[in-house]
């Protein structure tokens, strides 16, 4: 049982409630909010740690669609347009794949913790990561992904898949929980989409990210074109936008980007699922911005390193708060520190993202660098100045 103190309660409820001068005590579970005093005199054998002046206790932050496999790219992959960067990973796969080892996943996840993340949803193209993913103290999701689009590979296509996806489940536990990831609409066939669909568990998919897929879908035209005579002269577009949604009704989903949805395509992401952010990747691919106004429950992650500098959520935030220039700030930050705890947890059906009684002790403190006068302005200073977390607990464990 252990007891932490600190200036600031950040609850992450629907109400984004602060409180003051109050601590929480918790194991696995949060057993209690109140004043120091009266948790000590309850649980008199819990250990007590008193966080520094200014700091401020909220949930642990939830990246929710992350690649780790290509995790060792800096300088290689070419960025301002989709298509090109999507050459350049073909071209330089297999070297970052070879470069990108289990030591080196085992690092990249070391700093994702030290941010103050406490669960990520890790998409996974051919299961490398699944040593680090399930060694790691982080809670995980991992997507094992599916995805190609000529008809007459699909049934090899999917065993491998399968194959993935029963190796993952062999590890399965309260802290590393196996979905599936269906790549996007130009990408995977619609029969191998309803195959993986079958298995029944929780769903990512790419949706939107590029000018070159809503042409190829819309039109089958566009920078697309080209890239797929690469791979089979005649190629055709596989799915239409509305019925490829159509396929993920009725099965938990997280769809990630969306910057060039519809309104009517925003609709019915919103209505099956929940639609994930990553605002850094979108601007290193050269698309637009997510219109996050007309998003239903934002979660916000960082993709991965092949399309983005950092994995750290707060850097993530930071980028957000820049781009959306209409949105007030102060409300803006609530609405990011939400979508990376709150919202994130209910896409990803964790029992987190909030300190409330009998949610996981997934807890983190942070240290700002005054005291906050107005509380109003709490969430705005943490997306500005937090970069790391000075006490973690994941499961009520502390981790550093």
């Amino acid at each position: 049982m252990t007891i932490v103190s600190a200036d600031y309660l950040l609850t992450c409820d629907k109400e984004f409630k602060i409180v003051k001068n109050q601590a929480i005590c918790f194991d696995s579970k949060i057993k209690e909010i109140a004043p120091l005093k009266d948790l000590t005199k309850r649980y008199p054998d819990a250990k007590v740690i008193l966080c520094e002046s200014n700091s401020v206790l909220m949930p642990g932050l939830i990246n929710v669609h992350m690649h780790l496999e290509f995790s060792a790219n800096k300088t290689t992959l070419d960025y301002g347009d989709f298509i090109s960067w999507l050459n350049s990973v073909i071209k330089s796969r297999d070297d970052l794949s070879s470069r990108c080892d289990e030591a080196y996943i085992d690092g990249v996840l070391k700093d994702i913790l030290k941010s103050g993340t406490t669960t990520i949803g890790a998409i996974s193209s051919f299961g490398a990561d699944l040593n680090s993913c399930v060694k790691t103290p982080i809670n995980v999701v991992y997507f094992n992904e599916v995805l190609g689009s000529n008809p007459a590979a699909v049934d090899a296509l999917y065993n491998d898949f399968l194959g993935r996806l029963e190796e993952s489940k062999r590890y399965e536990s309260d802290s590393f929980t196996p979905a599936i990831s269906i790549h996007s609409p130009y990408s995977t066939h619609p029969i191998l989409a309803k195959k993986a669909l079958l298995q029944s568990l929780l769903v990512s998919t790419h949706f939107m990210e590029s000018k070159a897929e809503r042409d190829w879908l819309d039109c089958s035209s566009g920078d697309f074109v080209q890239f797929f005579k690469n791979f089979a002269p005649d190629a055709k577009p596989v799915n239409e936008a509305i019925s490829y949604l159509e396929l993920f009704k009725g099965y938990k989903t997280l769809f990630t980007h969306a910057t060039l949805a519809t309104e009517k395509e925003l609709e019915m992401m919103n209505d099956i699922g929940t639609i994930t952010h990553c605002p850094v990747s979108n601007r290193l691919l050269g698309s637009k911005k997510l219109d996050i106004k007309k998003v239903k429950n934002l979660t916000l992650a960082t993709d991965g390193l092949s399309s983005n500098s950092s994995l750290n959520l707060w850097d993530e935030m930071r980028a957000a708060l820049m781009i959306h220039e209409s949105i007030d700030p102060n409300l803006l930050a609530k609405e990011l520190i939400l979508a990376s705890t709150a919202n994130a947890s209910k896409a990803l059906y964790k029992n987190s993202g909030m300190l409330e009684k009998g949610l996981d002790g997934d807890i983190i403190s942070l240290k700002l660098p005054d005291v906050v006068e107005n509380l109003d302005a709490l969430a705005l200073f943490l997306v500005l100045h937090i970069d790391k977390a000075e006490h973690i607990f994941i499961k009520g464990i502390k981790q550093q």
